[in-house]
């Protein structure tokens, strides 16, 4: 079956990465044809690529061999440009957050129903290495029943570019990090939440936030701490994951890090008292030698296709698409509950 001929609406950062880097990983079944942006310098680098610069995205919906479309705009754009692009016959692919909240979601798609034309959610975290070894942790209990994750983005830049600091534009931390760590988490962790609360963090001046702290506790016990900063001169491990047998430690997107797994050696050394400060414990003494053993993590594979592949699947064979819109509705409910707490 032939390729699908796609247009990116918005060629900024996320459009171009799109464009220049994920695309075309799976050139054989997208195949992107030009873009649209409302900036005339974004047009003109767009046809010095080679591809067609649309003057409107009246004249993308009007072109009849425009199949589907991508949208990388803000995100307060996503809800218009979306329906518009669905009632004119086009399946959508749309950048995260989806959408400002669940309701303007909900809209989207019930238009996506009505019309039969795809809708998929662009949730690229599903795929990246270190969630990919924490999922693989998780289903194959290599440290045991897992009942702890840490989850963990920091940085010192503050919030970037200029609509993110905005409110009116979806703009924010837990939009714009947030829907990436809590789509992983509950991705991850197959039970409803029984518990939440979070912490905002406003030091930066700006009116939206700047970074948030979140406790969530599932039913099935399992507890989460969800952070993200962006004043943060040292930064904590990326993930930091408990075990029943073990623990994992995943320091950055390098993949640096260890694990650690009880050997539970019934011969193995009691520890013994250490100096601490200016006492002593025993029962934050390292294990003995004999109780504990260093193993690898697991190989950071996923089970299933790319992104873009799994678009072609959807769109050219009906198959089930990897991120289900009820998944993506399940994080934004969960983000409009957050705001909720915060007031």
């Amino acid at each position: 079956m032939s390729a699908i001929n796609f247009v990116i609406i918005g060629y900024g950062g996320m459009g171009s990465y799109h464009a220049h880097t994920i695309m075309p990983a799976d050139k054989e079944k997208i195949n992107l044809i030009g873009v649209y942006d409302v900036l005339a310098e974004r047009r003109q680098a767009a046809k010095e690529k080679g591809l067609i610069a649309y003057e409107s995205f009246e004249a993308v919906l009007a072109d009849d061999k425009v199949e589907a479309i991508l949208i990388a705009t803000p995100n307060d754009s996503h809800k218009a440009l979306a329906i518009q692009a669905l009632q004119a016959g086009k399946q959508v692919v749309c950048e995260k957050p989806v959408a400002m909240n669940t309701a303007e979601l909900d809209d989207i798609l019930a238009v996506a129903k009505e019309t039969g034309n795809t809708f998929m959610v662009h949730q690229n975290r599903r795929w990246d290495p270190d969630f990919l070894i924490v999922r693989d942790l998780y289903k194959n209990k290599q440290i045991g029943d897992i009942f702890q994750l840490e989850s963990r983005v920091q940085g010192a830049n503050g919030i970037p570019g200029d609509w993110r600091h905005l409110p009116e534009h979806g703009g924010g931390m837990l939009l714009d990090w947030g829907v990436h760590l809590l789509d992983q988490l509950l991705w991850l962790v197959d039970s409803p939440i029984k518990h939440v609360s979070v912490d905002f963090s406003y030091v930066l001046g700006d009116q939206v936030d700047d970074g948030f702290m979140s406790f969530i506790t599932f039913e099935n016990g399992v507890k989460a701490l969800v952070e993200v900063g962006t004043s943060n001169y040292t930064t904590l491990p990326r993930w930091y994951i408990k075990g029943f047998e073990g623990t994992a430690r995943i320091d950055n997107w390098a993949l640096d890090g260890e694990m650690i797994r009880a050997t539970n050696d019934e011969n193995a050394v009691a520890p013994k008292p250490i100096q601490a400060g200016v006492g002593l414990t025993k029962t934050m003494a390292p294990p003995s030698e004999e109780a504990t053993e260093k193993i690898a993590f697991p190989e950071a594979k996923a089970e299933y296709p790319s992104f873009y592949s799994n678009v072609y699947q959807v769109i050219r064979e009906n198959a089930e698409p990897i991120v289900k819109n009820s998944e993506v509705r399940q994080v934004l409910a969960l983000i409009d509950q957050m705001f909720e707490l915060a007031k």
